[in-house]
């Protein structure tokens, strides 16, 4: 199996849709940070805005090859085989749950992020003082942190992929799908109502559960096929 079979494209594909309809909660999470830290460095002309959402892009592909690399080393830990689909089958519930808590439907509530919160807020207030290029890529970077259960669902699905790199890809494709939404923040936030971020929001989590149940269904016939050989 490697990152580029039709198993895999349709999974980067699912997560560039998450991305894509879950823009509506990005707006809603992260529209107003994002407007007013442009507001604030009153940075002029386009090369703020490539330099902060390129760097919220690279954020999302690191945590994309860490979760990759962190998988491979539980598969490697553990024994090619067996390992392998049970930490397939425990991604596929965990992204499940995390797809529920983005309808408010999970029992467990997601407070998890890639880095403590005050931290990231107090790093993201004193980006804006550090010029306008430079800040901007520190502020885009630390965007890319901020806890969020679509983000985090990506990251768990990361786990899974065949390689760093696809891990990576898979990332870089969820970002991608936010890119159109959160380059035009401050123009959509106003017009894009709570209504519609809901039902975009809705959407969204239906493709992460979506994705969760076809990892699911995966691990567990591999982990079925592994165990008859090995039995």
């Amino acid at each position: 199996m490697n990152g580029l079979d039709p198993a895999a494209g349709l999974t980067y594909g699912a997560a560039f849709l998450t991305g894509l309809l879950g823009s509506g909660h990005c707006l809603g999470m992260c529209g107003g940070l994002v407007s007013a830290f442009f507001l604030r460095t009153q940075a002029r002309g386009l090369a703020p805005h490539l330099a902060y959402h390129g760097a919220r892009l690279g954020s999302y592909t690191l945590i994309g090859l860490a979760a990759a690399l962190f998988g491979a080393v539980l598969v490697g830990t553990g024994g090619i085989g067996l390992a392998q689909g049970v930490l397939q089958i425990l991604a596929g519930l965990a992204v499940i749950l995390l797809g529920l808590d983005l309808l408010g439907l999970s029992p467990w509530r997601n407070t998890l992020g890639f880095a403590p919160l005050a931290w990231l807020r107090r790093q993201f207030g004193q980006a804006s003082r550090r010029g306008p290029l430079l800040g901007a890529a520190i502020g885009g970077a630390i965007n890319g942190l901020m806890p969020c259960s679509m983000t985090l669902a990506m990251a768990v699905q990361a786990t899974t992929a065949p390689t760093p790199g696809a891990g990576a890809l898979l990332l870089l494709a969820f970002g991608l799908g936010t890119l159109p939404a959160m380059s035009f923040a401050s123009w959509l936030f106003g017009r894009l109502g709570v209504r519609a971020r809901k039902r975009l929001l809705q959407a969204a989590a239906f493709t992460v559960i979506a994705l969760g149940l076809a990892t699911l269904w995966q691990g567990s016939r591999y982990f079925l096929v592994m165990y008859r050989l090995i039995s």
